[in-house]
C-alpha cells in the first residue's frame, strides 16, 4: 500500500476521484468500455482514468480518442513502428501521429470500441501505453544518439528501460506509483550537449566526474530537481548537491518520486509538482529525507557537470562511433506523421539500418546504423523531400504542440500555422544559422516556448471590437551549456499580424536578410 499524505489535507477533485477508484483500475474495464461505447462510460472513468492506459477523450473530437506510448529513450523498432501506423492507417482522414517533445508518439482519431484490439496488437511486439498520462512519471528521456556518439560520456539506453521498469511494472502497470499529486517528469543525460533539455524536468540527471584532483575522476551524474511548465508557473531545475553512480541512478530515482509521492502537495493543484513542496522543504530538508530514504549518506555534486557544448539537433547525416556507419537525421515538420509516412520510415530503417528508429525531443527522426555504402542509395528515397535531411534553417528547428485541432486546452491553432508562417519567412529570407521558434497553444506550454529563441504562447487577443487568435512572444531561451529559460517580451500579438513581426526580428535579432525577391514583391 502506498503511502500519501492526503490524510491530513483538503482534497481537491482529482485526489477525490482518485481515492474512489485508482486510474490503473481501468485496465480491467477496456473490454465493457469498448462494448457499452464513450457515451454510457462513467464521467471520471471516461475523462481522466483512461489516461492511466494513455487513452484521451478529446471533447473537441467526440467519439475519437487520442494514445499515447510509452517509449523509453524515444526508441522504437521498424515491426513497432509498422504496428502504430497500422492503427493511423485504420482511421483514414481521421488518423495521424504527432512526435512529441519528450521521444514520445500520440495517435489520433481512435474509438473506443477497437481499442482492446490496439492493445494485443501492442502487447505483441513490445509496445505499451500504460501511466503515460495523468497523476504518472511521464515518458523517461535520454540521449537521442545512445550508443552512437563518439563523445558520449554515457550510454543512458539501459538506464532509461530500467527506471521505466520499476516505474511501471514492466510495462503492466504498477500501483505504487500510480498516484502522485501531479506528473513527474524524468531526464537522463550521457552527452555534453544537453539533448534531453534537463532543466525543464522534475528530475534530471547530468553527467558529471567526481573526485580530488589528486584523485583519478569517476564517472557519474549530478542531480538537478523540480523543474517545471505550467500554466502557473514555469521554473528550471535546481540542484539537489548530489553525485551518484550510474549504479545508483535507478534507485535514487525510485527514492525521489516516492518522496514526491508521499509528501507532495494535493490540495491545490495548481500547486502540485515537485517544485512547490521543494518551496515548501527548503533543498536542505529534501535532500536529507532523500538520503534517509535511501539509506546512506550521498556526496555532494561534483564541481561541475559535462555540459560544455551548444545544443545538437541531429538533422543531418553523422558518422557514428561504429566504423562504416552513420544515423540519419530527418527533419519531421512539426512531428506530425501519416499512416504512409510512418510505414515509409519503417521500411528506411528496414532496408538501409538495423530496424531501429529513434525520436528527439525536437519532434525529428533518427535512423541509426546505415553503412557507408549505402547513403547514395538512401539520398534518392522519395520520402526525403518531404522529411528532409538538410532542411531549412528555420524549418529544421521548428516545433509546436497540438493546437486547438485536437486539444482543447489549445487557444489558437499551432501546427498548420507554424507550417504556412515558416515556409513564408523561409521564402523571404536568408539565415546564416538556425533559429528555434516553438509554438505553443496555451498557457500549460507543452510546446515549450522558453527554451526557444523565439517562443510563441497562444493567447485569446481583441482587435477591431472582436476575439481573435494571437500570441505572447518569448525570447532567451537557451539550451545546451549554461541553459536558461526565456521570458516574456511581447504580448497579445495577434496570429493574422505575426508574420511581419517575426521576420523583423529574425532580421533584427538573429542577422536574417531579405531575399531579392521578397524585396521586390514588397
Amino acid at each position: 500500500m502506498t503511502e500519501t499524505a492526503t490524510t491530513t489535507e483538503k482534497l481537491n477533485k482529482f485526489e477525490k476521484f482518485k481515492a474512489e477508484k485508482d486510474g490503473l483500475a481501468v485496465k480491467d474495464e477496456i473490454e465493457n468500455f469498448a462494448h457499452i461505447g464513450w457515451e454510457a462510460m462513467d464521467e471520471n472513468d471516461l475523462n481522466h482514468r483512461l489516461k492511466w492506459l494513455g487513452v484521451f477523450f478529446r471533447p473537441v473530437t467526440p467519439g475519437k480518442f487520442m494514445m499515447r506510448m510509452r517509449l523509453p529513450n524515444g526508441i522504437l523498432t521498424s515491426n513497432q513502428m509498422s504496428a502504430l501506423a497500422e492503427v493511423v492507417q485504420r482511421y483514414g482522414e481521421n488518423g495521424s501521429a504527432d512526435i512529441t517533445t519528450r521521444q514520445n508518439i500520440q495517435l489520433r482519431g481512435i474509438n473506443i470500441e477497437d481499442i482492446p484490439d490496439i492493445f494485443n496488437k501492442f502487447h505483441k511486439v513490445g509496445l505499451t501505453t500504460i501511466q503515460s498520462g495523468m497523476d504518472n512519471v511521464r515518458n523517461i528521456t535520454g540521449d537521442p544518439v545512445a550508443g552512437l556518439d563518439a563523445d558520449e560520456l554515457y550510454d543512458t539506453r539501459e538506464l532509461v528501460q530500467q527506471i521505466q521498469d520499476m516505474l511501471t511494472n514492466s510495462g503492466e502497470g504498477n500501483p505504487e506509483f500510480s498516484n502522485l499529486p501531479r506528473k513527474f517528469n524524468i531526464a537522463i543525460t550521457g552527452g555534453r550537449d544537453n539533448s534531453v533539455h534537463a532543466e525543464i524536468n522534475d528530475l534530471a540527471f547530468i553527467p558529471a566526474f567526481w573526485g580530488n584532483p589528486d584523485q583519478v575522476p569517476i564517472f557519474g551524474f549530478n542531480v538537478i530537481v523540480g523543474g517545471l511548465f505550467s500554466a502557473k508557473r514555469c521554473e528550471a531545475a535546481i540542484p539537489l548537491n548530489v553525485w551518484v553512480s550510474p549504479t545508483e541512478v535507478v534507485s535514487l530515482c525510485q527514492v525521489i518520486v516516492e518522496i514526491f509521492r508521499n509528501h507532495g502537495l494535493r490540495a491545490n493543484r495548481q500547486k502540485a509538482r515537485l517544485m512547490w513542496l521543494l518551496d515548501e522543504w527548503g533543498i536542505e530538508k529534501f535532500r536529507a529525507e532523500v538520503e534517509k530514504r535511501f539509506g546512506k549518506s550521498l556526496l555532494p555534486a561534483a564541481a561541475k557537470d559535462e555540459i560544455d557544448w551548444e545544443k545538437r539537433d541531429h538533422v543531418g547525416i553523422y558518422q557514428q562511433k561504429q566504423p562504416g556507419l552513420n544515423y540519419a537525421g530527418l527533419n519531421i515538420p512539426v512531428g506530425r506523421l501519416y499512416a504512409d509516412d510512418m510505414f515509409e520510415i519503417a521500411r528506411l530503417a528496414e532496408v538501409y539500418g538495423s530496424g531501429e528508429i529513434r525520436f528527439t525531443v525536437e519532434q525529428n527522426i533518427i535512423i541509426p546504423n546505415i553503412p557507408d555504402t549505402s547513403l547514395t542509395t538512401f539520398f534518392t528515397e522519395p520520402i526525403l523531400d518531404k522529411f528532409a535531411v538538410n532542411p531549412g534553417l528555420l524549418m529544421r528547428s521548428l516545433v509546436s504542440c497540438t493546437g486547438a485541432q485536437f486539444c482543447n486546452f489549445a487557444l489558437i491553432e499551432t501546427k498548420n500555422r507554424a507550417l504556412a508562417m515558416i515556409k513564408s519567412l523561409e521564402s523571404e529570407l536568408i539565415l546564416s544559422h538556425p533559429v528555434r521558434i516553438h509554438w505553443t497553444g496555451c498557457p500549460n506550454s507543452c510546446g515549450q516556448p522558453q527554451v526557444a529563441d523565439i517562443g510563441l504562447m497562444g493567447t485569446k487577443v481583441r482587435k477591431n471590437g472582436q476575439m481573435a487568435e494571437g500570441v505572447d512572444i518569448y525570447m532567451g531561451g537557451k539550451v545546451g551549456k549554461d541553459a536558461h529559460l526565456g521570458t516574456c517580451v511581447q504580448k497579445s500579438i495577434p496570429c493574422e499580424d505575426l508574420q511581419p513581426v517575426l521576420r523583423d526580428l529574425l532580421i533584427q535579432k538573429f542577422g536574417a536578410k531579405i531575399r531579392e525577391q521578397a524585396l521586390i514583391s514588397h
